[in-house]
């Protein structure tokens, strides 16, 4: 399987896992919201039931005198009533003869036992499936022969008296409240396949976005590996070509000999710088082990680097000055060896990129937080399209040049390795012809750095102090 392919593999996954957790997400929220809808449904419906049976068995229980028997007012009432065992004509209402006009309004129903459980009579809308055997618990919820559902409460009815008369049962078709839960189940029935649809091309998507740092680290990976073993093959075939010469030679004498062993300690000396520069890097990224931090003078050591690289400067042609634009010395925590290595990679940058005659200026200055030290060479500068690559490790803007220099390319990833592991900052300003301007601002006001990596300014500390010493 090649890398392409594994990566659609892993972005298929992802897609699919996030589009399996939405759904498992959204099912449980769409059965949350059916159930509270019938729920809500349900009490409503409750409370609208109770009120109306409870208004009319109030009402009725006044007009009541014998058990098991109705009083002839109740007519006024429930007009459509219909006694058992007669024959009945529903007559068409009219909702200004009583005062329960929802019996007639709505499929309501309303049926009457005595104390034995027999049913007496009936009223509005009643359905004739209904089972006639009486149930006396409160709230029932019944199903006609044919599959049609009604929901009713019960109540016992006792006469002016006080006697136990009987029993009323007030309950109405749910078909319409049926019908809306219907509605509402296939909504989220059919909805969601069509969400889900929605989520998965979204979750592709996403899945490519999520994939994006993978590619390019994968992509640098490579790259990385690819000039590396470029930077390693090139010392190692060298070696390999001077030693077979060395071999196929059938006599050598010392001055041969000598140049042999030089040549070779060349190539291993590039290869060791090599390979001392990658874990270098390797060490500033992961920064497991903290750094070996000190007072370091930036004065001292921008003094000593010149001092150091006047003999490349003159051999190159290039006028090589500092400038240091502070009173007092420009002190600050850190680890002193990296920061030779810093500033020494970006003036030797300096002097090689700079033609015969050029001029390398290191500038020492400082703000209200940070040291500020800049580079600056007449040289042939850096084209805009490039200053966005040029800290990436083996990056060469002139490759031919850096390789007859005996540059590998990893001289500005480090520099800006070491900023980091600082807690600074390192940024570039070129122009072609004209040439380029690198500052580093290093933070100057830490005091301390404990084993945890974590920085106390000395304005914090001194605050600290001075509210001690109030206490």
């Amino acid at each position: 399987m090649n890398q392409n392919e594994l990566f659609q593999e892993t972005r298929l996954r992802l897609a699919l896992w996030y589009a399996l957790v939405t759904a498992f997400i959204l099912s449980i929220c769409g059965f949350g919201i059916y159930r509270a809808i019938s729920h809500a449904y349900w009490m409503t419906l409750d409370r609208e039931l109770e009120s109306v049976a409870g208004t009319l068995h109030d009402t009725i229980e006044l007009k009541l005198h014998q058990p098991g028997k109705l009083e002839p007012v109740i007519d006024q009432l429930l007009p459509n009533i219909c006694v058992v065992g007669q024959s009945c004509i529903q007559e068409k209402s009219n909702p200004k003869r009583h005062i329960l006009s929802a019996i007639n309004h709505s499929n309501y129903y309303v049926r009457f036992f005595n104390n034995s459980g027999r049913l007496i009579a009936i009223a509005g809308s009643h359905p004739e499936e209904l089972p006639r055997a009486l149930n006396k618990e409160l709230w029932q919820t019944l199903k006609d022969s044919k599959g049609n559902s009604y929901h009713q409460i019960s109540f016992v009815l006792h006469t002016q008296d006080n006697r136990d008369w009987g029993y009323i049962q007030v309950g109405r078709s749910i078909a319409d409240f049926q019908s809306y839960l219907t509605a509402v189940k296939l909504t989220l029935i059919f909805g969601l396949p069509i969400l889900m649809l929605l989520v998965g091309v979204a979750s592709w998507w996403l899945a490519g976005l999520a994939m994006q740092p993978i590619y390019r680290s994968y992509r640098q990976i490579q790259q990385f590996t690819a000039d590396a073993a470029h930077e390693l093959r090139t010392p190692l075939a060298a070696t390999q070509a001077t030693v077979e010469s060395a071999l196929m030679l059938s006599h050598l004498d010392e001055t041969e000999a000598q140049e042999i062993l030089r040549t070779t300690q060349r190539q291993n000396q590039r290869l060791t710088t090599l390979v001392t520069d990658l874990l270098l890097l390797t060490r500033l990224d992961r920064q497991s082990v903290p750094m070996q931090r000190e007072i370091c003078c930036l004065d001292d050591i921008i003094n000593d680097l010149i001092e150091e690289f006047a003999a490349l400067a003159i051999a190159s042609e290039i006028t090589l000055t500092s400038s240091i634009r502070v009173s007092h010395p420009l002190n600050v925590i850190a680890n002193q060896d990296q920061l030779y290595r810093l500033f020494s990679n970006l003036i030797v940058n300096a002097i090689q990129y700079t033609p015969p005659g050029g001029k390398v200026t290191v500038d020492v200055n400082r703000n209200d937080y940070y040291a500020v030290i800049q580079v600056q060479d007449t040289g042939i500068g850096i084209p805009q399209a490039e200053l966005t690559r040029i800290f990436d490790r083996f990056y060469r803007v002139n490759s031919d040049r850096s390789r007859s220099t005996g540059g590998s390319g990893l001289g500005l990833a480090i520099a800006q390795a070491i900023v980091q592991a600082h807690h600074g900052g390192l940024t570039v300003k070129s122009e072609l012809s004209k040439g380029s301007t690198f500052t580093v601002d290093l933070p100057f006001d830490v005091l301390s750095i404990d084993s945890f990596g974590s920085i106390y300014p000395l304005k914090r500390l001194y605050r600290l102090l001075r509210s001690i010493n109030k206490n």
